[in-house]
């Protein structure tokens, strides 16, 4: 769907830029390594990310969607509901789905060995909202196509969960400070910065929490829900304990990390 594209490509950028600009206006870490040096792997990862997944992939979410559609798959297909209904569900199922599959990444090793790239950031900003490996995401993408199919989701509930999980990725990684009252109402619908900064944190009860990227209702019900950080957002590290070298984690790298036998 060419127009799908689009629509990601302008939101994408525009939530950069804006939260870029936040992170300079009103920064909540002082930052300990190269910005240039991070930002060029990070960013290089997300245009690795989409290219292997416009290539390897011949059907993408919103596809499945319509696909779905036509052949009558999935639950909500084959339900009468009101279509503001119907496009409400799926986007909280879909988030639901994206939650369960964060905490499986942490839980078993084999899945770990792949996300904890992306925990390996020793500054978090909002290019770390794209720092994934290129197999990560192609599991991720094969996750969201079984439940878009299942679900039967409508298509304009897929491109919006799309967009919004992609913004919200960005803005909740964003080194920004909020005001604490705003950001004590806004963690109440959506994750926020200081919510999800938790998540980052070296120290593993604190890693193991957090897991929402678009809505906080699940971490709150399913008991992983973590307020604040035991030394402050100030004083935490951020990063895992057995990668802290900033040589090792150059782009060339984090791309065989996965694959090497121990941690450097």
């Amino acid at each position: 769907m060419h127009d799908e594209a689009l629509i990601r490509l302008a939101f994408f950028f525009g939530v950069l830029a804006a939260v870029a600009i936040g992170e300079v206006a009103a920064p909540r870490r002082q930052l300990t390594d190269s910005k240039a040096r991070r930002w060029y792997t990070n960013l290089s990862l997300a245009a690795i990310d989409t290219a292997v997944v416009r290539l390897t992939l011949t059907v993408l979410p919103a596809d499945m969607a319509v696909q779905a559609r036509e052949h009558g798959w999935g639950f909500l297909n084959n339900v009468v509901l009101p279509p503001p209904a119907g496009i409400f569900l799926a986007f909280i199922a879909l988030d639901l789905i994206i939650y369960l599959q964060h905490v499986l990444f942490h839980f078993l090793p084999v899945f770990w060995r792949l996300h904890r790239m992306h925990h390996t950031d020793l500054d978090i900003d909002v290019t770390t909202g794209n720092r994934f490996h290129p197999v990560e995401i192609l599991l991720s993408a094969g996750i969201k196509l079984g439940a878009v199919a299942l679900l039967g989701a409508p298509v304009v509930a897929v491109v919006a969960f799309e967009v919004a999980l992609n913004a919200t990725s960005m803005f909740n990684h964003g080194n920004i400070r909020l005001p604490l009252t705003l950001d004590r109402w806004l963690r109440l619908v959506v994750v926020t910065p200081d919510m999800h900064r938790v998540h980052h944190s070296v120290i593993l009860r604190e890693t193991n929490s957090n897991f929402g990227f678009n809505l906080p209702w699940w971490d709150r019900l399913a008991g992983t829900y973590r307020p604040q950080p035991e030394g402050g957002h100030g004083g935490m590290t951020i990063g895992l304990k057995e990668f802290r070298d900033p040589a090792l984690l150059t782009l060339s790298r984090l791309l065989v990390q996965p694959f090497a036998r121990k941690p450097a």
